[in-house]
């Protein structure tokens, strides 16, 4: 078994890769500098974006087969492990990485909004796919902040090289609203099989043992990330994950209250609710009265 490398500085980084180290806290590589490899695999306590000159073939998801083979982006975070596995055969990387210490980001405008850039704890089969013209564009931000790292530091350096990492972040996140839109078919293809998971876990009464179904759970039966099915959702249907599964919660709800014998104790029991005092909050909330009220409605 092959060891996980630890990368908790930039130093440790480009040494790895075989680059000079010119500034403590970010880096930019161009992998035509790095020697081949085979296999690999990192625990990474920086941030980490790779861009990748491979057509879409070399990736899991599927992508349109027309402007988006010209190079691939795979996003890491610190915590998270990466590595490549080439089945033996020697790779020569085409690319390059931008790699920035969580140190460089303290205490900015940015630093506070990285929680917003969800595509870093995305999975790489879910990579964000360029245009020609977009990757024109994030070649651009990785010369700018290049250049900025080839210079001596100074008072303005560090405050030009985030505004470049921000730059380059948010492009990236237009990128990946593109994506989105451009793979509609595949993303209807998650939301059917969203709807049928929901329906035959209810039918099924799986909440009786697993308890109501949360977005992580559901992510992880359809084989993506939560964060990447938590974005597709929003984007196919103007509302998020959790408001998805709480409709059918409580469309189910409904249904079960018709039976006017049937206490709303057990009502809470089989949708899967530990407490009846959270299904009456939760319903009062998505319908404006308590399951008594609605009861006595009906």
């Amino acid at each position: 078994m092959v060891e996980i490398e630890r990368i908790d500085t930039i130093k440790q980084y480009n040494d790895t890769v075989g680059v000079d180290t010119l500034h403590p806290l970010v880096s930019i590589v161009d992998f035509d500098m790095m020697p081949t490899y085979q296999y690999f695999r990192r625990k990474m306590g920086v941030y980490a974006i790779f861009l990748k000159y491979i057509k879409c073939g070399d990736m899991r998801y599927g992508c349109q087969p027309y402007d988006y083979e010209d190079g691939t982006l795979v996003f890491i975070a610190p915590g998270q492990v990466y590595g490549i596995d080439s089945k033996g055969k020697i790779i020569k990387p085409a690319g390059k990485a931008l790699v920035f210490h969580p140190d460089l980001i303290a205490n900015t405008d940015l630093g506070k909004k990285m929680k917003n850039y969800t595509f870093f704890s995305y999975e790489v089969n879910e990579a964000l796919h360029l245009s020609k013209k977009e990757r024109v564009l994030i070649n651009d931000c990785l010369d700018k902040i290049a250049y900025e790292i080839d210079l001596n530091i100074d008072k303005y350096s560090k405050v030009l090289i985030v505004s470049y990492i921000e730059l380059f972040l948010n492009y990236c996140m237009r990128f990946y609203n593109r994506q989105f839109i451009t793979r509609s078919n595949v993303n209807k293809d998650i939301l059917s099989r969203f709807e049928h998971l929901l329906h035959e876990y209810f039918s099924t009464k799986k909440q009786l043992t697993l308890g109501i179904p949360s977005v992580g759970y559901c992510a992880e039966q359809l084989n993506i990330s939560a964060n990447y099915f938590g974005d597709l959702i929003k984007q196919e249907t103007g509302r998020t994950a959790l408001d998805y599964i709480q409709s059918k919660l409580i469309n189910e709800a409904k249904i079960m209250l018709f039976d006017k014998k049937k206490p709303i104790s057990e009502v809470a029991h089989q949708l899967g609710f530990n407490y009846q005092q959270h299904f009456t909050r939760l319903f009062k909330q998505r319908v404006g009265q308590t399951p008594n009220e609605y009861k006595k409605l009906i």
